[in-house]
């Protein structure tokens, strides 16, 4: 090893050798050595959100007198500096990590204080002018600054997501008005019911994903109070009261976002349920994305020995062994982000339940998992709507042959013969493979001009007047027969 590429560190527990063009510092590389877990580095918009955490923290010092100008100006630049993308090759450590992310912050500190030095004309590593902890970390803590840049990043992330979830909503309507003349066979249990249209059905899955976009935005709400200012557990050692005062307002312009000052500094700290409730509209979410998925593949199944409804779009040969083969691959792997969300739900909310007393040391798998659930929905959705929904047609033919043939239309005329005969006509269908409609004409129950009108398609999904008159008049006729007879 040549000594030379290095300097020399020292802190609490002794020296190391940091590489001399290196932003970080010695307790960022304790932090790497230390915790090889996920070989995933902390998510970019993460690092981008603790930048944007001390840029706030400078400028409230400075304005509580605190900091000198001079190197308030030279953090606040080193600041924005990593919010426009540099630097991220600096920030070492694992994203799951010990220490309630102690290392991701002494990370920023450091990287953020080297820059700092080096913009005032110093060197790396001496920390003379700035220093990781007495000026960039000062009035503030890992237990305010970390849970304050995850609820910004998670914000971030979020924002994203419901774009997306607001561009599937869309195509999920157009598809809703394109369908909007196919009747089809509705089923329950995986058995024929009663005629639906597919543009019902498309409008029910816009239906479920427009109540998700709601759930997720109601929930990001909770993560908008921030125990900025708390420092250590939530009684403001070592801040100045303006600067406790002032810092929130700070990040909340910064951010754009309208971030408030929790009311409880020590509840703030010491819980993070609004991850709990985050986490679990994405799970509902998931939920229905995976249940739309399966309906996708179930109404494609085939070509020729399924239902055979619609076409996916084909996008990649299914099968290494039988030529020709296409499968669903989009929705399949819509169903396995979804799978994914459920098991970060799960870790979240393990995760949040198992702090103990002033402080829940185990934000960095919260925030990890939440960070990867808004990251993987977010694709996952752009996938679907882009390379599925866009692009489902239609095998009208196929529609309307399982609605002529089925005996779920019998319901339709239970109203009008009576459930019992209908249930035998139904079973009688089914043994012959004949229609409802040819046994009711053969057996002179209704005329053919009755079952026009009783069984009309359009009707059957949207029941028009012509049924319901008809209802009535038969009705009359047994009260009327039943007046005379007495």
């Amino acid at each position: 090893m040549d000594i030379s590429k290095y300097r020399i560190e020292s802190d609490s527990l002794g020296e190391k050798l940091v590489p001399k063009g290196a932003y970080y510092g010695i307790q960022s590389l304790r932090g790497k050595e230390n915790f090889q877990i996920t070989k995933q580095k902390v998510h970019s918009e993460m690092i981008k959100a603790v930048a944007i955490t001390k840029k706030a923290a400078a400028l409230a010092n400075f304005q509580a007198g605190m900091l000198s100008e001079k190197i308030c100006n030279a953090i606040v630049q080193a600041c924005d500096e990593i919010i426009a993308g540099k630097f991220q090759n600096q920030f070492i450590t694992d994203m799951i990590q010990g220490g309630a992310g102690t290392s991701i912050n002494m990370n920023a500190n450091e990287v953020i204080a080297n820059r700092a030095q080096e913009l005032l004309g110093g060197q790396k590593g001496v920390y003379d002018i700035v220093h990781p902890n007495d000026h960039v970390n000062f009035g503030q803590s890992t237990n305010d600054v970390i849970p304050t840049a995850a609820k910004i990043a998670t914000i971030k992330l979020a924002n994203r997501l419901l774009v997306e979830m607001r561009h599937l909503h869309k195509a999920y309507l157009d598809k809703a008005n394109e369908f909007g003349g196919i009747i089809k066979m509705g089923r329950t249990h995986l058995q024929d019911a009663v005629p639906i249209r597919l543009g019902q059905e498309f409008n029910a899955f816009a239906s479920a994903l427009e109540r998700d976009i709601k759930r997720i935005e109601e929930s990001l709400e909770d993560l908008k109070y921030l125990n900025m200012g708390a420092t250590a557990v939530g009684t403001g050692l070592n801040a100045n009261r303006k600067y406790i005062e002032n810092v929130v307002k700070i990040l909340a312009e910064l951010t754009n976002i309208d971030f408030k000052q929790a009311d409880d500094l020590v509840d703030a700290t010491r819980n993070l349920d609004p991850f709990v409730w985050l986490s679990s509209a994405l799970k509902a979410c998931a939920v229905n994305l995976s249940k739309t998925a399966n309906d996708l593949r179930l109404m494609a199944s085939g070509p020729k020995a399924g239902f055979n409804e619609i076409n996916l779009p084909q996008m990649q040969p299914g099968s290494s062994i039988m030529p020709g083969k296409v499968n669903p691959v989009i929705p399949e792997v819509v169903n396995q982000i979804a799978f994914q969300v459920f098991g970060n739900d799960v870790t979240i909310t393990k995760a949040c339940e198992a702090g103990q007393l002033e402080l829940n040391v185990f934000g960095p798998v919260i925030y990890a998992n939440i960070f990867q659930s808004l990251d993987i929905l977010r694709r996952g959705i752009n996938t679907f709507y882009e390379k599925c929904i866009k692009g489902i047609t239609v095998n009208k033919d196929m529609c309307i042959h399982y609605v002529e043939r089925s005996t779920g239309i019998v319901t339709a005329l239970a109203p009008h013969i009576g459930y019992k005969l209908a249930s035998e006509i139904a079973k009688e269908a089914i043994k012959l493979n004949r229609s409802v409609k040819e046994l009711v004409i053969e057996k002179k129950i209704l005329t053919p001009e009755e079952l026009d009108i009783i069984l009309n398609i359009n009707n059957l999904t949207s029941p028009g007047i012509s049924g319901e008159e008809l209802l009535i008049k038969k009705m009359k006729k047994q009260e009327n027969n039943g007046v005379n007879n007495a």
